[in-house]
């Protein structure tokens, strides 16, 4: 990684550090009520670990997966519960396979990273890794949004994305689209599904 890049990461976690884990991933975690006994969840594109660790904070043990050694240096630096059971990967998140006895996969706004081929393989993999009763929550992007057309990125209309995910119960499905700023500040159009499901 170059100096410029690590810098722009660095800078990038220092704007979500404080900020509460999204609102999917709560969900997903208050539909499971009493935490499952061995609880194991996958976060894929996990960043500084915001929804890390909420799910250690439950009792749910962790691979956290990311491919910015940046992010997992800052996760590994935030204070994590007593007994965290965490364990960090640096990779790209759609080389990763689904570890035995996932519950859980997690993905906040990473997923859309990855290029349509493997977008589609990798949720193929969390479809059949997840148990009946598992969970995927996480979001997708939409046609509509302004980085829409960007090279190496999965952009699905509300039709796909009802598609890749027939069959299974969508406990949450959300059409958000809306001016705002990244992180970063850049000004840019939302376009995204919110999205928990469970098999």
């Amino acid at each position: 990684m170059t100096k410029d890049k690590s810098a722009s990461w660095a800078a990038y976690y220092d704007k979500l550090r404080d900020r509460p884990p999204r609102r999917t991933l709560l969900a997903a975690l208050d539909a499971f009520g009493e935490t499952p006994p061995d609880a194991l969840a996958l976060d894929l594109g996990c960043g500084d670990g915001r929804d890390v660790i909420e799910m250690l904070r439950r009792g749910w043990r962790v691979v956290a997966v990311d491919s910015e050694p940046a992010a997992l240096a800052r996760l590994q630096e935030r204070p994590l519960p007593p007994d965290a059971a965490l364990t960090p990967v640096l990779a790209r998140l759609e080389e990763v396979p689904l570890p035995l006895g996932v519950r859980l996969v997690n993905s906040s706004f990473a997923m859309p990273l990855c290029e349509p081929d493997a977008f589609r393989a990798l949720w193929d993999r969390i479809r059949e890794g997840l148990p009946a009763g598992g969970r995927f929550s996480g979001q997708w992007y939409g046609p509509k949004d302004s980085w829409f057309g960007r090279p190496g990125m999965t952009f699905l209309g509300r039709d796909e994305a009802l598609a890749l995910l027939d069959g299974m119960h969508l406990e949450m499905f959300e059409e958000e689209e809306d001016d705002g700023v990244t992180p970063r500040g850049t000004a840019k159009h939302w376009h995204i599904f919110h999205i928990v499901a469970r098999k």
